[in-house]
């Protein structure tokens, strides 16, 4: 097997985007963030890589792929472990934050990785079945501009207190992108209380993320009112499988996601390098 890389989406194989469109369940962080790329976002110093069978294949038969955008994990996707050393030979001369995907892949990468792992943040994915109703005083609304200092202050919130990868990045355009998008939604009790995001839907699939609620506004169930906000409206949009990732460290998301109709299918980790 033979790993090809480019910093052009346009130089991306059609049959690469292919191999992403079957299983776009399972491919949900590479096909959302590609559209995003495409969009404006991450384009500085963006990696794509795909998989053929050998290194003078005509990139016709795909067999995996992998991307690495800005401060974010290198993304790893569901490919034999066994071409996970060649990648990590590919990349020696890449700076790596953190690397993510499927739990044995990731695994298998920070045990080859030059760069030493210093934590490990383990996390389930889950798709919806039956969208379940929550109790909460308020109502949804869609994100406006004039919001974006807001979100922007609670999506820098939202990385430090998860601990989760890019936390050094600045996403207030990010963010920006996403209100022009249409893809957050906002819970209002007598003004904004939580938020939660969807992806548009690339092959019938959303993806819901970063659901926040400030510490002054917890425990009244307006994190599950949102995210059961932006479900539906994931839905709205065409998607026919709403996905959404919880840290398993999280026994209070991981229970309210479920009790929404959300359920497990597949474990997920990120490795952070020193």
């Amino acid at each position: 097997m033979g790993w090809s890389f480019t910093s052009d989406t346009a130089e991306i194989p059609k049959a690469a985007e292919e191999w992403l469109l079957r299983d776009p369940v399972n491919n949900t962080i590479a096909l959302t963030t590609l559209n995003r790329c495409r969009g404006g976002l991450w384009t500085d110093g963006a990696m794509f890589g795909w998989l053929t069978p050998d290194e003078d294949s005509d990139d016709s038969d795909v067999r995996g792929f992998v991307l690495h955008t800005g401060l974010n994990p290198l993304v790893l996707l569901d490919f034999p472990v066994e071409y996970v050393r060649p990648l990590a030979e590919a990349l020696r001369t890449r700076k790596l934050p953190s690397v993510s995907g499927p739990a044995d892949q990731v695994t298998a990468f920070a045990d080859v990785w030059e760069q030493a792992p210093v934590r490990r943040m383990d996390e389930r994915l889950y798709r919806l079945g039956t969208l379940s109703d929550p109790t909460a005083s308020g109502r949804a609304r869609r994100a406006r501009p004039e919001d974006l200092d807001m979100l922007t202050e609670w999506f820098i919130a939202f990385v430090d207190e998860a601990d989760a990868p890019g936390r050094d990045a600045n996403p207030r355009e990010h963010v920006r992108y996403r209100i022009e998008q249409g893809e957050l939604m906002v819970w209002e009790d007598d003004g904004p209380v939580s938020v939660a995001g969807f992806s548009i839907p690339i092959a019938e699939m959303s993806r819901v993320g970063m659901v926040y609620t400030p510490p002054e506004h917890r425990r009244r169930g307006y994190g599950a009112a949102v995210t059961h906000a932006a479900s539906q409206a994931a839905l709205q949009a065409g998607a026919t499988e709403v996905l959404l990732f919880t840290g398993l460290a999280n026994p209070t998301s991981n229970s309210i996601y479920q009790a929404l109709g959300y359920h497990p299918i597949a474990d997920h980790a990120t490795i952070f390098f020193a």
